[in-house]
């Protein structure tokens, strides 16, 4: 009887080749079947892109297509679709790992993926490796302090109301906004509005060749500004100035 294969879920880092963890990077080198996400909207997978090159046979990749419908049922198909196909290549003993960008836990397919694959194979051995996700990336790049002391982190996807961001802010010290998209030309307005856009930043593509950064999104055009693949750090209130040393 073949034991079934292992299941992995690898984040690949937000967008830089070589932010892979060092444990996640081994594990994925020795797997037999490698399935790379990529969105119905582009024209290559932007978690491939993130790997080292080369070092993984070429042959080894499946790409698949896919995209975060609204409709629950259409993406619970989906996801069925896609674990039956995983199911076939751990079933016939191979180890097999599935790419995300950033973490596979944080508003990752990996996760869908994963309770699909339990629904069809209950006692599914599996593993998931924490990933770097964009919003630690985007604090690096730009120097801004994600929490300090006993201050509070929210991390949402962008709210369609205004009205209802603006409370989120109100009730935090600092807000992690992801899943942008066409919504930042609405969001940058209201920061401005509550006179705390100077203290704000943005990444968008962090990591990779068309990488934006803003360490002040006051300088930012609302009207040219892209959401996708972003995420901005929302700071209700300026950052105290500390003495180095001081008691």
């Amino acid at each position: 009887m073949i034991r079934s294969g292992m299941f992995f879920g690898i984040g690949v880092g937000p967008g830089e080749p070589g932010l892979i963890p060092v444990a996640a990077w081994n594990t994925l080198k020795k797997c037999d079947v490698i399935f790379v996400p990529r969105a119905k909207s582009m024209n290559h997978s932007v978690a491939l892109r993130c790997l080292p090159t080369d070092e993984i046979p070429q042959d080894r990749f499946r790409e698949i297509e896919f995209a975060m419908e609204p409709d629950r049922s259409v993406l619970s198909a989906h996801y069925t679709d896609l674990a039956g196909v995983i199911a076939i290549e751990l079933c016939a003993g191979r180890d097999v790992a599935y790419l995300t960008l950033g973490d596979p836990s944080t508003y990752s397919t990996y996760t869908y993926t994963l309770v699909a694959l339990l629904d069809r194979i209950p006692d599914l051995r599996y593993r998931t490796f924490p990933g770097v996700p964009s919003y630690c990336a985007v604090a690096a790049a730009t120097g801004f302090a994600l929490g300090e002391g006993k201050q509070r982190i929210l991390i949402v996807p962008c709210p369609a109301q205004m009205s209802e961001l603006r409370s989120m802010i109100e009730t935090h010290d600092i807000v992690v906004l992801m899943k942008i998209g066409d919504r930042l030309p609405a969001v940058l307005p209201l920061l401005h509005q509550m006179g705390i856009a100077d203290q704000c930043v943005f990444g968008s593509h962090v990591g990779m060749a068309d990488a934006t950064l803003y360490a002040n999104v006051a300088e930012m055009d609302p009207e040219k500004s892209r959401g996708y693949l972003s995420t901005l750090l929302i700071r209700k209130d300026k950052l105290e100035k500390r003495l180095l040393g001081a008691q």
